[in-house]
């Protein structure tokens, strides 16, 4: 079956921050970017950086995961809510 092999790059992004590109180029290895989320907000699951889903981050001793907690809206993502 083909299908296994095909490859699919999971990521989950945590919040979204706009910086000037002077900004970030002053910056150096440590530097903090400030994000436009809170701890308790739902981030987004993407699949090859396309939205699939919402999540929740869960920390577990030296874990983390997050759990699926619904369909993602791409209109929502694309607005950057």
């Amino acid at each position: 079956m083909q299908i296994k092999k095909v490859g699919i790059d999971i990521s989950v992004l945590v919040g979204r921050s706009t910086l000037a590109m002077h900004q970030l180029l002053r910056m150096g290895r440590g530097a903090v970017i400030p994000l436009s989320a809170s701890p308790d907000d739902p981030v987004w699951i993407l699949a090859n950086d396309h939205p699939i889903a919402r999540g929740e981050i869960h920390l577990e001793d030296d874990k983390i995961s997050v759990e699926i907690i619904g369909a993602a809206n791409v209109y929502d993502y694309y607005a950057g809510t």
